[in-house]
């Protein structure tokens, strides 16, 4: 008997004559059997089972892969750890390659040597890649009025189709069917978060872009604000800025620091706020707030502080109080200093006369507020 090795390469060169579209015999001349097996798709990272029927009378078999031998009988010839043989019996001949990659894709072939002749099995494996974005632009920062290009590359097979859209906040008129989503002459309302998609009958896979547009400040418009002398004040500035405005305070032409003459400033964030814990006529004049970034200020929020003063009826009220706080205690002290006997609850006894005359709380309360009321 022949070396096995001897059938390995007849069997290359049998496989060579069949890529040709030549005739193949063997040692008898007779004409070999070519068989076509259906393509078979697979996807990355699968297993991939290659199994050929065996049948009577065969002495030597082996896979091929293109021009290479992987196993030959039970002997591997490969050196790939993914590849190992399954089933080797009269029945079949099955080897297995684990986690395919797309190096594998090719046309294998299964060379069977019975007595007689050489019969072949081949077949195409194709392999499926999921789609995997390999490029994509990365954060940007930007002024108001740049023109903007996001770039999106992604590999696969089949070959994704790539798209970008706006994500948050969502806008559909910002979006592309291709590699590049192109935004000329960007405003503040574009910033936000973009959305790479790229997908193939396969998978689908994405990756996101967050897109920062700086612009100037702009102060929200101010109105005049009234405070009561004695009483607390505060002014609150707001500014619509990226990145975040610095604020400064000034009244009139002066600027004002914090702990200046008793005032408090605080800024945090969009917002700043200037303070006055005892207003007093020193407080009257015109405020300014200036809000300002590295791309400009502004300063168009121009604050009145109007000193409020107090006004008859919050006297009134005031003077209303004190007077009864004080209506019991001073009726009292009066009748004792008369030598006048109380006899029950609002009587008083005339010494003179014999008689009483009877004072209610009610009564002198309107006596009380008559007599303020003239004053005015």
């Amino acid at each position: 008997m022949k070396n096995p090795v001897y059938w390995v390469v007849l069997a290359g060169i049998s496989i060579a004559f069949i890529q040709q579209g030549l005739p193949v015999r063997s040692q008898g001349e007779s004409q070999s059997d070519n068989k076509q097996m259906d393509n078979i798709t697979i996807r990355q990272g699968e297993t991939l089972f290659l199994s050929c029927s065996q049948g009577d009378f065969v002495t030597h078999t082996a896979w091929l892969n293109r021009s290479s031998i992987l196993y030959a009988g039970e002997d591997k010839w490969s050196v790939d750890p993914r590849v190992s043989l399954v089933t080797l019996n009269q029945d079949e001949f099955t080897i297995k390659i684990e986690d395919v990659d797309l190096t594998d894709e090719g046309q294998y072939i299964c060379a069977v040597q019975t007595s007689s002749r050489p019969r072949t099995t081949s077949v195409h494996i194709i392999v499926q890649v999921p789609p995997k974005i390999l490029n994509l632009s990365k954060d940007l920062v930007v002024n108001e009025g740049s023109n903007v290009i996001l770039m999106c590359l992604a590999n696969g097979k089949p070959e994704p189709a790539i798209g970008w859209s706006m994500l948050s906040p969502s806008d559909d008129s910002l979006s592309s069917d291709s590699e590049i989503l192109e935004i000329p002459f960007i405003s503040r309302n574009r910033a936000g978060v973009y959305e790479c998609t790229a997908a193939n009958e396969i998978a689908v896979d994405t990756q996101t872009v967050e897109l920062t547009v700086n612009y100037p400040p702009s102060v929200s418009d101010g109105r005049d604000v009234g405070v009561t002398l004695g009483q607390r004040g505060v002014l609150q500035c707001e500014a619509d800025a990226v990145p975040d405005a610095d604020f400064e305070w000034y009244r009139d032409d002066r600027r004002i620091f914090n702990g200046f003459y008793g005032i408090e400033i605080e800024d945090a964030g969009a917002f700043s706020k200037l303070t006055f814990f005892n207003v007093s006529e020193a407080d009257y004049g015109n405020y300014t707030c200036v809000a300002i970034n590295k791309l400009g200020k502004h300063n168009k929020n121009f604050v009145d502080v109007e000193i409020i003063e107090p006004t008859s009826s919050t006297l009134l009220q005031v003077e209303t109080a004190s007077v009864l706080e004080m209506t019991s205690s001073d009726f009292a002290q009066t009748a004792f200093e008369n030598n006048d006997l109380l006899e029950g609850p609002g009587a008083v006894q005339d010494g003179n006369s014999g008689t009483s005359t009877v004072f209610t709380p009610t009564c002198l309360l309107l006596i009380i507020l008559l007599q303020l009321l003239l004053k005015f």
